[in-house]
């Protein structure tokens, strides 16, 4: 066997192409060979850590690095209410899952960071390039980079994001959905504790969540119409605050911006295929949905998960490592395309203005918040727990 035939090359040095690199040379003897691509623009985004997802990040060495930074979620609050009102019911509540936090809220600046220190303590072969074309052999793939460089591989993994140049080199076709909605997304300072607490608020122009950060902080995550989110781009930062404390409510007290506001369209991408030939998407190179759930990062690192485990089953068993993309788009396609279409009609129903539509939803929120088992399985799917798990986020070795 060539050195070509063992080696992984995985373009993207985001999150998930992080991730991907980490467990594979942390788990596995193939070579893995990460094509970075330029230092990309700060996230200041937060991101909800399922269980599962940390469970991972523990098995791969990465979790320690970031586990100060990380906000345990000790309940879940859901309420529905119209634009005006005062006071917002709960209509749903759920707590820890398996006597643990269902996820932690960790800042992505910090997860990037944590994966990067990570990747330079194992046999990574790193670099700034770009992934900009590849052709394929009858046994490799050949990558050509930004620096008119060659690489050869056995598969090639595209991390590079929602507007994968390799996905569509590849003609992989996608399904796209324009929400007409604009993300809003920062940190907030507040005068009184979260107590671990994230809320989510259903308004009629869509969901306004607060998940807990550490210290007396929480970060925004909130669905609104698109001129709306170009106004708070354009306000003074104070302004800001008010705006979200008028949205919020005052229940942590005055609440002031504490880092950059981001403001983004809505969109939902779902790959008509995960992988041609040698070539396989993960993270939102393969699907990027609502954000209303906070799923998305878990669902890429789910990806992550199965990728690495049907990649080393392949290489353990001397077959060609092209052999387990298929496997992997079986495992994950039905999973992640289930959970798009939950958050889309999720979307759909709550966010409008209508009473009649409220009505209904508060009740059957209501019946759900008198079942246990049914908040039981809403805190296993927060916690990732539901569905087949690969072994990394059982925290098992591959």
């Amino acid at each position: 066997m060539s050195e070509a035939d063992r080696t992984v090359a995985i373009a993207g040095g985001g999150i998930v192409g992080r991730t991907l690199a980490i467990a594979l040379a942390s788990q596995s003897h193939v070579t893995v060979r990460l094509l970075a691509g330029p230092p990309a623009a700060a996230d200041e985004r937060a991101s909800a850590v399922s269980a599962a997802a940390r469970r991972l990040l523990s098995r791969i060495g990465a979790w320690p690095a970031m586990a100060a930074d990380a906000q345990e979620v000790r309940e879940m609050v859901i309420t529905d209410s119209a634009a005006g009102d005062v006071v917002r019911p709960q209509v749903l509540t759920f707590g820890e899952h398996d006597g643990g936090p269902t996820a932690h809220v960790v800042p992505n600046t910090v997860i990037l960071a944590a994966l990067k220190a990570r990747c330079a303590n194992l046999p990574i072969e790193e670099t700034p390039e770009r992934a900009v074309f590849f052709d394929e052999a009858r046994r490799h793939v050949a990558i050509e980079t930004d620096s008119g460089a060659t690489h050869d591989a056995a598969v090639l993994i595209a991390a590079d994001g929602r507007a994968s140049r390799l996905r569509s080199i590849a003609g992989i076709a996608t399904v796209t959905h324009d929400y007409r909605q604009a993300g809003i997304t920062g940190t907030f300072a507040h005068e009184l504790p979260h107590y671990g607490i994230a809320t989510q608020h259903f308004l009629p122009n869509g969901p306004l969540a607060m998940l807990p950060l550490t210290g007396d902080r929480s970060s925004l995550v909130w669905t609104e119409r698109p001129g709306f989110g170009e106004t708070m781009a354009r306000m003074d930062p104070m302004l800001v605050g008010y705006e979200v404390e008028r949205a919020f409510g005052l229940s942590l007290g005055h609440i002031t911006l504490d880092g950059p506001l981001q403001v983004y369209p809505l969109v939902n991408v779902l790959a008509q295929r995960w992988h041609a030939g040698r070539l396989a998407l993960v993270g939102d190179a393969a699907h990027v949905i609502h954000p209303l759930a906070g799923q998305g990062l878990n669902l890429g690192l789910r990806d992550v998960g199965a990728l690495a485990e049907t990649l080393v089953d392949a290489h353990r068993n001397g077959e060609d490592l092209a052999s387990a993309l298929p496997r992997y788009e079986r495992w994950r396609r039905a999973d992640t395309t289930m959970m798009a279409l939950v958050t889309a009609g999720l979307n759909s129903i709550f966010s409008t203005s209508s009473d009649l539509m409220r009505s209904l939803r508060s009740v059957g929120l209501n019946a759900v918040d008198r079942r246990d088992d049914l908040k039981a399985l809403f805190a296993r799917e927060a916690a990732g727990d539901e569905g087949e798990l690969p072994r990394l986020l059982r925290g098992q070795a591959i």
